[in-house]
């Protein structure tokens, strides 16, 4: 039957796949930044030094996406440490968010290589945002039944699902941030810490 709850092994299989996307995506943040090249003869020291400072905006957009990309690695770890179950009704969300991860390297290079300006940016950050909706769907799934483990606690489920709700907060600011002032946009992203941990306190304080 469609709906009816199969074997561990094809959960194993939807957790080896994703992490060999994740993994290939966040490697290939780096590739998508290009050495500069100059001939023995013409390659002076100022001259590398000058090629590698223009490269900074790159390098910049490499370390915001490589653990913006884990950030959702590990958002996708925990939940799925919490499930003990297949269902199919997360296959087809999680490609969606493979999906996304994967183009986060053209996302990323594209943003980096016209720094500052308002659609690239724009672009970059509701890409992110876009991931982050995916993730939290996703999140949500594998911490419900049939998915999740009747070993989980509901407290250990309302904590991932309330990190990746920081996530599309954080990103939602960002692309916010990016309509007014591109400049900050990605700086945007920062603020998704700060959301999960004003969400956790939250929750912290309500009844139960």
């Amino acid at each position: 039957m469609a709906g009816r709850a199969r074997t561990d092994h094809a959960l194993e299989r939807l957790v080896f796949f994703s992490d060999a996307v994740f993994a290939i995506a966040i490697t290939l943040l780096v590739i998508e930044i290009h050495p500069p090249r100059f001939d023995r003869a013409v390659g002076t020291d100022a001259l590398h030094l000058a090629a590698l400072a223009n490269l900074v905006p790159e390098f910049m957009g490499y370390i915001i996406s490589f653990f913006v990309v884990g950030m959702f690695w590990m958002g996708h770890h925990r939940s799925f440490a919490l499930a003990a179950h297949y269902h199919p009704r997360v296959l087809w969300w999680n490609l969606l968010l493979l999906c996304t991860i994967a183009f986060m390297p053209f996302a990323s290079a594209y943003a980096s290589a016209n720094v500052q300006q308002r659609v690239p940016t724009i672009f970059y950050c509701g890409a992110m945002l876009l991931a982050a909706l995916l993730n939290l769907r996703v999140n949500t799934i594998a911490t419900s039944p049939p998915m999740v483990s009747a070993k989980a606690a509901p407290a250990d489920a309302a904590r991932v699902r309330g990190r990746g709700i920081g996530v599309v907060l954080g990103s939602a600011t960002a692309v916010l941030i990016s309509f007014v002032e591109p400049r900050f946009g990605q700086v945007g992203l920062v603020t998704i810490p700060l959301w999960q941990l004003l969400l956790m306190k939250r929750w912290a304080r309500a009844p139960a």
